[in-house]
């Protein structure tokens, strides 16, 4: 199973066809969107778009954690982490429209 990356320039091509804006235009839209979902992130915001999901940053305590390699024990720091949760509309239409994809 194969599946093509989606990368930023992708998202300017589909902004640029979809919306008739110049290319620059579109490639600023873009960054600015991405710019503004970071930011949020950034200070701890969830981050919620409908249909979609949500971005929400965690919060990891201290923990020890092991060498896989040579079995010894190390401490892990502090940390925050995304996760994102997919929206009820989103794991539907993957599991519907996705299965007729090869």
């Amino acid at each position: 199973m194969s599946a093509k990356t989606v990368t930023r320039a992708d998202l300017c091509e589909a902004v640029y066809q979809r919306l008739g804006l110049s290319r620059t235009e579109s490639a600023a839209l873009v960054e600015l969107v991405l710019k503004e979902i970071t930011d949020c992130l950034e200070r701890g915001e969830t981050v919620k778009l409908s249909s979609f999901g949500s971005f929400v940053v965690r919060k990891k305590g201290q923990r020890i954690g092991r060498n896989p390699k040579t079995g010894k024990e190390v401490p892990i720091s502090p940390r925050r982490v995304m996760v994102f949760k997919p929206s009820a509309i989103l794991k539907q239409r993957i599991n519907t429209d996705g299965a007729a994809e090869p």
